[in-house]
């Protein structure tokens, strides 16, 4: 692992370089069918090493050349799984498993489309950097933890569209046919205006890893706990409801709250070595026009599991996980057999099949804004104060540790609404 700090100076530069570039450069791939597509995979966890075998599963001439994770045996690890289903696809020479805080950089100069995949709260700095260099991307959902993130991947996301870059967010339910055809009646007026949206994502216990130190202020601790730290994962709401988040937004059709109140706590992760992260959150999100869409999500062992989008509207209601709209005494499901690992990898299908076309596709901005709306329900929830979206996108919270290194990092204590302040 690199010993290198990694100020948090240098990650604000980092992630502002693309929108400081004086002159654009053209995308590193253009329109040409039988040209070699060169990927690189950053972050090499279980959805890292899932997406970086679906992008490998979606063109016919494309390659694996290069891998990095902060730590060098998951960097090692993932290298093999992807290496297990894409034998003939994988081209990764020793030199080019990289590590350490900075082993990005190396993945991505060496490739043309990046899969990232580490911990959120390094996502910002990587799509800058990768946009900066004129790479192609997929990023995994969420695009950030804080406010001050958010804002850096939109900014990049509006380089990206300038210089014709492909990116395609995980945001997967968006690439499942089914829910495109549900979603399109809905926005269709099928079940006339939109009231309420009531979305549910009520989970069991999340997974813990062993590390060599049991200290979670240990920077390597919370790197391998990365999920129960904010300032790496956003905590429940922002790393896993952020999907349920995203399909309102979907369905809202890309209308953003005016407000959001929220409250939830830490019930059974009551260990330090769970880091501060909560376990649930109830949040209502208001809309200008009267629309409200109330999220629920709880992540606890030995209660019921439930993850479900029930919308109704001035017409009827519909069913979103289920693919069913009632309205006027009708009920209408899509026909088709349901495949629900469809969509991860239709992502990567339209992603590669935009770059050949020369035809670039840039979801990212608009990624960011479900991201940031996650983002908003947590700080109401942490403060127990009704929180604007104005005073969200003018939020200054940097969840980021001071530098990266690995030395120990204090961890902020638990969020206590009333307490907790909005920054």
């Amino acid at each position: 692992m690199s010993k290198r700090p990694v100020s948090r100076r240098d990650f604000l530069q980092t992630s502002a370089a693309a929108t400081v570039a004086t002159t654009f450069l053209a995308p590193s791939v253009h329109a040409a069918g039988s040209d070699l597509l060169k990927i690189a995979l950053v972050g090499c966890g279980g959805r890292g090493t899932g997406a970086a075998i679906n992008a490998l599963g979606a063109d016919k001439n494309v390659k694996l050349v290069a891998v990095a994770d902060v730590f060098e045996d998951r960097a090692k690890e993932g290298l093999e799984v992807v290496r297990a289903a894409f034998p003939d696809k994988v081209d990764v020479k020793p030199e080019y498993v990289f590590s350490g805080f900075d082993g990005y950089k190396a993945a991505t100069d060496a490739a043309d489309v990046v899969v990232m995949a580490a911990p959120p709260g390094f996502r910002p700095m990587h799509f800058a950097y990768a946009v900066e260099k004129g790479k192609h991307v997929f990023m995994e959902k969420p695009h950030a933890v804080d406010a001050t993130g958010a804002r850096s991947v939109i900014a990049s996301a509006q380089v990206a569209k300038a210089k014709g870059l492909s990116v395609v967010s995980g945001f997967c339910y968006r690439f499942d046919p089914f829910k495109r055809e549900t979603v399109k009646r809905l926005h269709d007026k099928a079940i006339g205006d939109i009231n309420t949206i009531h979305t549910t994502f009520l989970t069991g216990e999340l997974w813990t890893r062993g590390t060599k130190t049991n200290d979670p202020k240990q920077m390597e601790y919370q790197l391998r706990m990365w999920y129960y730290f904010t300032w790496l994962s956003g905590d429940f709401l922002v790393e896993q409801a952020i999907h349920n988040v995203d399909k309102a937004c979907w369905v809202m059709n890309g209308e953003m709250p005016k407000s959001a109140v929220g409250l939830g706590g830490r019930h059974l992760r009551t260990d330090p070595k769970f880091g501060n992260i909560w376990d649930n959150f109830s949040i209502v999100y208001d809309y200008a026009s009267g629309a409200k869409v109330v999220l629920q999500c709880r992540q606890m062992k030995d209660c019921v599991g439930d993850n479900n989008d029930a919308i109704l509207g001035t017409n009827g209601r519909c069913d979103l996980m289920r693919h069913t709209i009632k309205s006027g005494g009708t009920t209408w499901t899509h026909p088709g057999k349901h495949d629900f690992g469809s969509m991860y990898q239709t992502e990567h299908d339209e992603l590669f099949a935009s770059i050949r076309a020369g035809a670039a596709v840039n979801d990212a901005e608009r990624s960011a804004n479900s991201t940031l709306m996650a983002i908003m329900g947590r700080e109401a929830a942490y403060t127990g104060q009704r929180i604007s979206w104005e005073k969200m996108l003018a939020s200054k919270q940097n969840l980021l540790p001071a530098s990266f290194d690995w030395v120990e990092n204090p961890v902020p204590a638990v969020a206590m609404p009333g307490k907790t302040k909005f920054v």
